[in-house]
């Protein structure tokens, strides 16, 4: 099984992005996260399989973040030669420093941040950079960041932006204002429909994070991941499902999962 086929667009983007994109939380960051158990960092050689099972897996869409540890300084490296088959999606507004979260939304530390993922990173420009709420989600928009991400597109060193929130109004007001928002949106957490429904109504695009409740919902069910996917790609809006996985049999699963869902969707479509 594989995705290749099955890419689609990110709304209104340009960008074409496979229906599961790959999370690299757990290549950079292991301590303050809420996964199920607790798992140590893979290195190189596994981190560079990884990335070439999802790419044989039809995956091109990558996640990172500065807040992801170690993430994006480790991807740099392991994707020389790759730009091309890869959209990079990257945050600004979260920092992530000896164990704490701290935000900036500000115009300078988000020019700051870009600068700092595209050194990272080794690249020119990034494909998608969205802006990492505090929880707060409209006093963020209400800052310099989305002007500031504004100005950075039209000098051509992004191509998209958007939001990461916690809330309705969060996502719909950055939905107004920017092309894409990441939602949380699982068989657990279904509260953020609207800004799905806005999204779908005005050519936005959305990602959709904690797809399986960050690995809880694998614990429940007799079909937890078929039952999830089922769930998440039931909207219309929804262009991909972020999975953090370092896992190459549970990537494999997912991929699975998904290109089944969808391909049955088509095919039902067809009849």
């Amino acid at each position: 099984m594989t995705l290749a086929h099955l890419h689609r667009p990110l709304g209104n983007t340009g960008l074409q992005v496979s229906p599961l994109g790959l999370g690299t939380v757990k290549i950079g960051r292991n301590q303050g996260v809420k996964y199920p158990s607790g798992f140590d960092l893979p290195d190189d050689g596994q981190v560079r399989d990884l990335l070439a099972l999802a790419r044989e897996l039809g995956i091109n869409l990558l996640d990172t973040a500065p807040a992801y540890g170690t993430s994006e300084e480790r991807l740099g490296p392991l994707l020389q030669g790759q730009r091309q088959d890869w959209v990079l999606c990257t945050k600004v507004g979260e920092e992530f420093v000896d164990g704490q979260s701290r935000f900036d939304f500000s115009a300078a530390h988000t020019r700051f941040s870009v600068q700092r993922s595209l050194q990272r990173l080794h690249t020119d420009y990034l494909d998608l950079v969205l802006v990492h709420s505090s929880g707060d989600d409209l006093t963020a928009l209400e800052d310099e960041v989305y002007p500031a991400l504004q100005q950075l597109k039209q000098e051509g060193l992004i191509r998209a932006f958007g939001f990461s929130g916690k809330t309705v109004a969060g996502g719909v007001q950055a939905l107004r204002d920017g092309d894409c928002a990441m939602v949380t949106w699982n068989l657990r957490e279904q509260a953020e429909r609207p800004v799905l429904d806005y999204a779908a109504d005005h050519g936005k695009g959305i990602l959709v994070k904690k797809a399986l409740a960050s690995g809880h919902i694998c614990l429940e069910g007799e079909d937890p991941l078929t039952a999830g996917f089922e769930l998440v790609f039931s909207h219309p809006a929804v262009s991909s499902a972020i999975i953090g996985t370092i896992n190459p049999l549970h990537l494999r699963q997912n991929v699975t999962t998904v290109a089944g869902i969808l391909e049955r969707r088509t095919a039902g479509t067809a009849d």
